[in-house]
Order: structure tokens, then sequence, then C-alpha cells
């Protein structure tokens, strides 16, 4: 099986967020990788994963930073796949200099951005964006907007027998 979404994290103290974007590829049935690759301290590799990536099968990056957040700006500037930016809330800023950095990148070199450790929202962007080319990911992505609503109708059917004195 080749990947085809490859999860990339400055380091792999963002595991705990960047799971909730494994676990929902994993569930979608979407092929990914991941791995920990650092704009600054591995330049080089950053680089040539960025170079490589569309020739190994890669559709759709998502890559995690945190505090300067350089890692998805420095791959959407040597690729052409589409880049998703999470960034990781620091101990400092509470993630918005990360945010900042993903965010305000140049003309140019787009880097779609989810909310600070929004992880999840990457991996649904993600599949979003895959089933505009593929029809079977399309379908499980239908399926999987069907049961965000049928979540919310269970929800509120168990509220309807939720009892108090006064509510009506």
């Amino acid at each position: 099986m080749t990947p085809i979404v490859s999860i990339i994290m400055g380091s792999t103290s963002d595991m705990p967020v960047m799971e909730k974007a494994m676990a929902f590829l994993n569930e979608q049935k979407i092929p990914f990788e991941v791995n920990a690759l650092s704009a600054h301290r591995t330049p080089e590799a950053v680089e040539d994963f960025a170079k490589n990536a569309a020739q190994r099968g890669i559709k759709v990056i998502i890559a995690a930073a945190g505090m300067a957040a350089a890692l998805p700006g420095v791959i959407a500037a040597s690729t052409t796949l589409p880049v998703i930016g999470v960034p990781i809330k620091g101990s400092v800023l509470d993630g918005m200099d990360a945010l900042y950095s993903i965010l305000q990148m140049p003309p140019g070199i787009p880097v779609a951005t989810v909310a600070i450790n929004g992880a999840m929202n990457a991996a649904i962007l993600a599949m979003q964006i895959l089933a505009l080319s593929d029809a079977d990911i399309a379908v499980r992505f239908a399926d999987y907007k069907a049961s965000l609503c049928k979540k919310i109708e269970k929800a509120n059917k168990e509220l309807a027998e939720v009892k108090y004195e006064y509510k009506v």
C-alpha cells in the first residue's frame, strides 16, 4: 500500500496532537505515512522530502509545527502539493506564534491552516481534497459528513429525555 497523505511533524513531542489525524485517516482507510522532520535541525531532509513527495505518490501533506512553525512553509516552498499546516500549542504563547507563522505565508506559497492543535480538521480537509479526484474517498467523505448529522440528532433525542423540574 502506498501512502497518499504524509503527516510531518517537527518533533515527536507533537504526537499527542497529531494522533487525532492519524486515527481519522486510519478510520477512513486512507493510506498515510508519518515522519518527524525539522525545518531548522534537518533542513536538507525537509527539502528532499518536499521535492520528492509527489513522485512517491503523496497527494496531500499535513505539516505540524510549534513555536516559529517554519516546517509547513518550507515544505510548501519546495512542492506543488497542497500543504495543510497544524499549529501546535507551545508553552510560551499558547500556539499563537505557530498560528501566525503558518498563516502569514508570502504570495505564491500558500499553506492551508487549521486551528491550533487542529489535527483532526487537517485530516478531514485532506480527505476532502482527496475526494475531488477519488470517487471511493468521495463516498466515504459523504458518509462521514452524514454521520455528523446523525450524531447531533441522537444527542438531541437524548437531551429531550433529560428531566428537570423547570425544563420545558
